[in-house]
């Protein structure tokens, strides 16, 4: 089977982080970059070896040899790009969050069954290596039960504009919160007993920092706290009665550290990305897009759907709304 043709739907930095990966892989081929501006889109085809570059989002959907489109435009358009490319008859491998909410989600998943296309949200802590690792661990039983986690997570983001305005969905919850959120989810399930939090707002009215205590029906707890207002301690803990484990950078780690049971000196088990740690949800989508499936395995669509339930049923409790919900 010939490569599928990579396309990516805006040009700004995540975009340019995914066209530099994309280049070093052989499993897709670099194929278009599209921008609201030709020169920007121009500018990144050429330093990453894209074949073609398109000022505008129509010109690039209606390219009859693009296959899988990667959208990094704003959470606030994530649903009306989806759209437009399922529309045309393209794969979708989308940014998280996939969409503002749980209602726009369920529509796009809707459109992408009724067309038979791959539709995922590029939640690229669920594809990483140290995902299967970290529940190999947690089945050794090395920390005993595992009982409680912690997860931090914290930037000073100010000065991004589509994380504090409001008419890009901005917030740490969908921009940050996310993280965390879903490694409490990978690692303890999806049976909530409780959901208690604490958020505070911007003048704009989007939410800074929040603190989120979710309890599981099995009485295990998670307590996520994450902000943009200043840097924080990016790391997870997970505690069992023999010992707990720490990720840094959790939501990208590339080690694992083990400690016994009153041990201060970790077993460290690495596992380094092979380029920049985005390789492996473009991977899982061509797989999967090989194999007829319409989601990925490591990210299917009724998990996406739970937590943008969950963080609506957040922001709703905050009073966080958007001005276009």
């Amino acid at each position: 089977m010939k490569n599928l043709n990579f396309a990516i739907l805006c040009a700004g930095n995540i975009a340019g982080k995914m066209a530099k990966t994309v280049s070093q892989m052989n499993e897709v081929t670099p194929y278009a970059i599209a921008a609201r501006e030709l020169s920007r889109a121009q500018g990144m085809a050429d330093q990453y070896g894209f074949q073609k570059a398109y000022g505008s989002y129509g010109e690039l959907v209606s390219d009859p040899d693009v296959d899988l489109v990667y959208i990094a435009s704003p959470h606030s358009h994530h649903y009306e790009h989806a759209r437009l490319c399922l529309e045309h008859g393209k794969h979708v491998l989308c940014e998280k969050p996939l969409t503002v909410n749980q209602k726009q989600a369920e529509d796009l998943f809707s459109l992408a069954e009724s067309k038979r296309l791959f539709l995922s949200e590029a939640m690229w802590t669920r594809f990483m290596p140290f995902a299967d690792k970290l529940r190999e661990i947690l089945d050794s039983g090395v920390i005993g039960e595992p009982l409680t986690m912690t997860v931090s997570f914290g930037q000073d983001l100010r000065h991004i504009e589509r994380v504090v305005n409001p008419e890009l969905a901005g917030g740490v919850l969908l921009d940050m919160g996310i993280y965390p959120l879903t490694f409490a989810s990978m690692f303890f399930g999806s049976e909530l007993s409780q959901v208690q939090s604490a958020c505070v707002k911007t003048a704009r009215g989007v939410d800074c920092q929040d603190s989120v205590t979710l309890v599981f029906q099995n009485g295990r707890m998670a307590v996520l706290n994450f902000t943009f207002l200043c840097p924080y301690e990016n790391r997870a803990v997970i505690y069992g009665d023999k010992g707990h484990i720490v990720l840094d950078h959790f939501h990208m780690a590339q080690a694992v550290q083990i400690y016994g049971k009153g041990e201060k000196e970790p077993k460290t088990v690495s596992l380094p990305h092979d380029f920049t740690g985005y390789e492996y949800e473009v991977r899982a989508a061509v797989k999967a897009i090989g194999s007829g499936k319409l989601a990925c395995d490591e990210m299917p669509h009724g998990e996406t759907l739970r937590l943008l339930g969950l963080m609506d049923q957040l922001r709703a409790e905050w009073g966080v709304h958007y001005p276009f919900e």
